[in-house]
């Protein structure tokens, strides 16, 4: 992280239930890099005694885009998990599959600042990178190989 680089951190939190089966996080700001780092999620006071699936959608909601149960939690059995290490890029949204809730989503949204300088040089970068080309790769064929190989042999040959 360079010194013009500025981390703003806000909590962020969601409630999913029958009602409101599912919550999503984006943004649209292109001067920030956001990243939605998971903390916690657990069961209301009032759960209901069931199994609550919560998936997790990455992506912008497309049919290819496939959900991934993160947590399953129970009133009885496992009323909380702890998500720390889990750090997710928008678009996400996290959907109730299974169960009435509610669940309470907990999350740090973490955005990084970056000044009008280090834009401009990024976008530098991007485009330098675009005009590199590939030098073209040598084949080594079997006989190139073979030839060094007899050179080195008759040399040899020639010292005894």
């Amino acid at each position: 992280m360079s010194k013009t680089e500025k981390p703003l951190s806000t909590l962020w939190g969601c409630e999913l239930n029958e009602s409101n089966k599912e919550e999503s996080f984006k943004t649209d700001d292109t001067n920030h890099q956001h990243q939605l780092a998971l903390r916690m999620m657990c069961l209301g006071h009032n759960a209901k005694d069931e199994f609550n699936i919560i998936e997790l959608v990455t992506g912008e909601g497309n049919s290819s885009v496939k959900a991934v149960p993160i947590a399953t939690l129970h009133a009885k059995s496992m009323p909380t998990v702890n998500l720390s290490g889990l750090d997710l890029h928008p678009p996400v949204t996290f959907r109730l599959k299974r169960g009435s809730g509610p669940v309470y989503v907990g999350a740090e949204h973490v955005a990084l600042e970056y000044s009008d300088e280090e834009l401009d040089e990024m976008d530098e970068e991007v485009e330098e990178e675009e005009d590199i080309e590939e030098p073209p790769v040598k084949k080594v064929t079997k006989n190139s190989a073979d030839k060094g190989k007899g050179r080195g042999r008759k040399a040899q040959a020639a010292k005894v």
